[in-house]
């Protein structure tokens, strides 16, 4: 009687480990099938014909950075891209104070161009999509600064395809990263 209180037993915790396998596997199935969607879906043109104003994330970095974003944001649409969230390093005041002056008057974009602040914030929003939390586009622009190589901060949005647009500003490095689209020089 005992033997066979052992088989069942080991039956049991045999089947109870498998019951745990199957569902683990399922969880990281899904999880890779949730990614790669994210992936596929931020490759393909965003649908650009928005009746409404989109609200948009706008990441400063130090120096040349923030003028050369706030320079692209003036040849922008700004109706278009309204209201307008911009964040800064806690040590930066300066960036926040021309944001600030450039503007006289809950997100769908977000724009940067570089500084490493970024990064956090493109990756949150990456997780946003895969949770299905929010889809917020994001747009990078690598900056002018970068003839041959992409920064850091570019390279890892390219590499693993964080941005649903990828722009430089030079034709060589649209032709090392052919997913990037070449803009020309917007300084």
């Amino acid at each position: 009687m005992l033997a066979m209180e052992k088989g069942i037993n080991c039956f049991f915790s045999a089947s109870a480990s498998n019951v745990y396998i199957y569902f683990i596997t399922i969880a990281i199935a899904l999880v890779v099938i949730r990614v790669s969607y994210v992936i596929y879906r931020s490759s393909k043109p965003l649908h650009t014909t928005s009746p409404q104003p989109l609200s948009t994330l706008i990441v400063l970095g130090s120096g040349g950075h923030t003028a050369e974003m706030l320079n692209l944001l003036s040849v922008l649409h700004t109706d278009s891209f309204t209201p307008r969230l911009y964040i800064a390093a806690a040590t930066d005041n300066m960036s926040l104070q021309k944001a600030r002056l450039f503007e006289s008057s809950v997100i769908d974009k977000i724009l940067c161009n570089g500084p490493g602040t970024c990064l956090p914030l493109c990756v949150i929003a990456f997780f946003f999509k895969v949770l299905g939390i929010r889809w917020s586009s994001t747009f990078y622009v690598e900056s002018i600064a970068r003839v041959r190589r992409l920064s850091l901060t570019g390279l890892l949005l390219y590499e693993l395809h964080m941005a649903d647009k990828f722009f430089v500003q030079w034709p060589q490095l649209q032709r090392k990263y052919p997913r990037a689209h070449y803009v020309g020089c917007l300084m």
